[in-house]
């Protein structure tokens, strides 16, 4: 990994990626609008790991670190990012096992690890508070840090980040800790004998990622991918992040420790929901009320990936609850 780069634009990255093939996918024509400014890439270490995060530069303005979630990367935000880039120092980190930072080698991705890894970024990163918004695992990582340090948040904008809802985790509690405990250790094993899957072209790789998404354009699907996959020795391509990070967590925080490390944030917080999503509603299942300064907005039109497929309504928002004084 190298300490500090720019990065291309995504023609430019799809070219590297052929390492000098001849042969142009379609999605290699032309470059994203996103591209028009690119962040520089920077390491720092946590636990031994060496992690990679994006600088959108602005140094001396206040910092806004936007937190991608599970099987996703940094590039993730670009588009949130380049709005706001004027207004904010903007930090995107890559979680452990995601994107440019490193695989854990013993598959430690549950949450203290994650949880620490951001500690420590933003311990090197400023003293002063920061704002913070997160998608799905990067919010439920984002929430934990808030609840221990609620002195280093401003603000705080989760999407989606509150985990299974009320209803579900009442019936995920009712097994066995043992019958938990023995299916991720079986979950486990399993991912050892699971190789990452190879795509022939960027073109699949893209078809994947629009099936994952039936709300993406086909502009951004590129764009995910280009700065998702890593060229394999047999030409094919891969996704970056780590197969174990598949892996779910064993039991750790109780739901009544959950919610008091939610009621110990001091700042504000904005819970951001797709409407069209598998999660539920914080509003609705009661979860905005373990907040002591939460509001939440449902956006129609949206699935899980709300500042995706809502982009322009959800920047002007956002923009304004951070302007909120």
């Amino acid at each position: 990994m190298v300490e500090f780069r720019a990065f291309p634009k995504s023609a430019s990255l799809a070219i590297m990626l052929r390492n000098g093939s001849p042969t142009v996918d379609p999605i290699d024509q032309g470059t994203s609008r996103v591209e028009e400014f690119s962040p520089t890439s920077h390491s720092f270490t946590s636990q031994r790991l060496r992690l990679n995060y994006l600088d959108w530069g602005n140094a001396g303005a206040p910092v806004l670190m936007l937190i991608h979630g599970g099987r996703d990367h940094a590039r993730s935000w670009d588009w949130v990012a380049r709005e706001l880039r004027r207004e904010w120092h903007i930090i995107c980190p890559d979680l452990r096992g995601h994107g440019d930072s490193a695989w854990s080698l013993d598959g430690a991705y549950s949450m203290p690890f994650l949880v620490s890894d951001l500690a420590q970024l933003v311990h090197q990163t400023t003293d002063q508070p920061i704002a913070i918004a997160a998608h799905s695992l990067g919010g439920a990582i984002a929430l934990r840090y808030a609840g221990l340090y609620p002195e280093r948040l401003s603000k705080l904008a989760v999407i989606e980040g509150l985990g299974l809802s009320p209803s579900a985790r009442a019936e995920l509690n009712k097994r066995p800790v043992t019958e938990r405990w023995r299916e991720w250790i079986e979950e486990r094993r399993g991912l050892s004998t699971r190789s990452p899957k190879r795509y022939a072209t960027l073109e699949e790789a893209h078809a994947r990622m629009l099936s994952e998404n039936r709300h993406l354009t086909a502009e951004q699907a590129r764009h995910l991918t280009l700065n998702g996959v890593n060229r394999n020795e047999d030409g094919s391509y891969s996704w970056k992040f780590d197969n174990y990070v598949r892996s779910g967590f064993p039991p750790s925080t109780s739901d009544d420790e959950a919610h008091a490390l939610w009621g110990n944030i001091e700042c504000p917080v904005w819970l951001v929901h797709g409407a069209d999503s598998w999660a539920s509603h914080p509003g609705k299942d009661g979860r905005h009320s373990h907040f002591k300064d939460a509001s939440v907005t449902s956006y129609e039109r949206a699935g899980h990936w709300v500042h995706h497929d809502r982009l322009e309504s959800f920047v002007a928002d956002l923009r304004t609850f951070l302007g909120e004084s």
